[in-house]
């Protein structure tokens, strides 16, 4: 079984299409439909099927896939090995991130880390926690950084870093002088919240849980996809929010959206480092995770 076929019949199956995985894998598409036709002669049944644009695969392709993923991270794990064994780290890692540290905390430690081993790259992938957990279960991420945990016997959640949830007012709002506003008192108030499955609205709905009072009964006018699109609602007067402080720290010194106490309650949440108990780590895996457990260390012991 050809290692490349393998790795182009699962750019097929992640990219549900053969034209995009051609370009993917910087091969002209009669060679990927060779790579798949070789691949489904020797297995002795058909993997792909077409139906319309997409291509998906067959239930014996789904089966392959998950083998084909294992195989392939094992190969660049020997190789990374290797690779770190002659002195060098070499190699690319894919990792998830949720939007707080997708966006404002592992870009800078990206670049410092590549700077340390130009020879490695490091695909980030953003989305919401929930997203970035379910593509560490299935091996799309080697890594995640995530800000909510989602219990599952499979994974393994390490602490990164302490975040804070803060009620974000535009500057014109009549709560903006106030001293504190009550939980109760957001009901009424028309809220901008993340969507379901960010670690952020988690959090929010499990406060107000705790306070008894039904997240359902909030009057909610958007739904927004990310942190960086609540930002701007806020900016614009749309609405309140529960947003990372660190989010928007340079809007507070700016004084484009101002900031509430909440009463009796301070919403803070820890982001974890998230991997597969069951699956081995590449080198370079091991190498970045220690590097940002050490980082953000050094960097709260110097705060502290």
């Amino acid at each position: 079984m050809d290692i490349r076929a393998l790795e182009v019949f699962c750019r097929i199956v992640e990219l549900k299409s053969f034209s995009r995985a051609a370009e993917a894998v910087y091969l002209t598409q009669p060679t990927v439909s060779g790579h798949i036709k070789v691949l489904e002669e020797f297995v002795g049944v058909k993997l792909l099927d077409r139906l319309g644009r997409e291509v998906l695969p067959t239930k014996v392709g789904e089966l392959l896939y998950g083998y084909a993923k294992q195989i392939l991270a094992l190969r660049n794990q020997a190789i990374q090995a290797l690779e770190e064994y002659k002195g060098s780290l070499k190699g690319h890692l894919v990792i998830g991130g949720s939007n707080i540290p997708g966006e404002y905390v592992l870009p800078t430690l990206l670049a410092t880390f590549k700077a340390r081993y130009p020879e490695i790259s490091i695909t980030l992938k953003i989305g919401d926690s929930r997203e970035i957990v379910r593509g560490v279960l299935e091996g799309t991420f080697e890594l995640g950084a995530v800000g909510a945990k989602f219990d599952d016997g499979q994974l393994i959640y390490l602490k990164l870093l302490e975040d804070e949830l803060v009620l974000a007012l535009p500057p014109g709002h009549a709560w903006a002088s106030k001293p504190v506003v009550a939980l109760e008192e957001l009901v009424e108030q028309p809220m901008i919240l993340r969507e379901v499955g960010s670690g952020s609205r988690k959090v929010f709905e499990d406060a107000l849980h705790v306070a008894r009072l039904d997240s359902s009964a909030l009057t909610v006018v958007a739904e927004l996809g990310s942190t960086e699109a609540i930002r701007q609602a806020v900016k614009s007067g749309a609405g309140a929010s529960v947003i990372s402080l660190r989010a928007i720290q340079d809007d507070l010194d700016r004084g484009t959206i101002r900031t509430v106490p909440l009463e009796g309650i301070k919403l803070t949440r820890d982001f974890y480092l998230v991997y597969h108990k069951n699956r081995s780590r590449s080198p370079l895996c091991e190498a970045f995770a220690s590097f940002l457990l050490e980082s953000v260390s050094s960097k709260s012991a110097g705060g502290s």
